[in-house]
């Protein structure tokens, strides 16, 4: 019994290094420019009003998404798009569902 539970926190143990690498990771380049870019439009980096925090960051990140044309999550894109897709043609139909 020792060592079924043994096996399970090497198991454990190795697996979570693993499931921490399969993150998305940006560099320090690109930590500074976008800190960099926020800058430019007025947000400031540890001027010690914590009370206001997010509305400080998300107000700059719309002000520099305003700037550069970019829209976020969910934000009205340009161009055209389709929902849905045509009718099945019957023999289509027919050729999926019947036996």
């Amino acid at each position: 019994m020792k060592s079924i539970i043994r096996a399970a926190l090497v198991a454990t143990a190795l697996v979570i290094p693993v499931a921490s690498f399969a993150q998305s990771q940006i560099t320090r380049a690109q930590v500074r420019a976008e800190l960099a870019a926020l800058e430019s439009v007025g947000y400031h980096v540890g001027d010690g009003d914590q009370a206001h925090y997010p509305e400080a960051i998300q107000a700059a990140e719309a002000k520099l998404a305003a700037r550069d044309g970019a829209t976020a999550y969910g934000g009205a894109a340009n161009g055209a798009s389709q929902s849905g897709s045509a009718r099945v043609s019957q023999s289509d139909w027919n050729a999926m569902y019947s036996r």
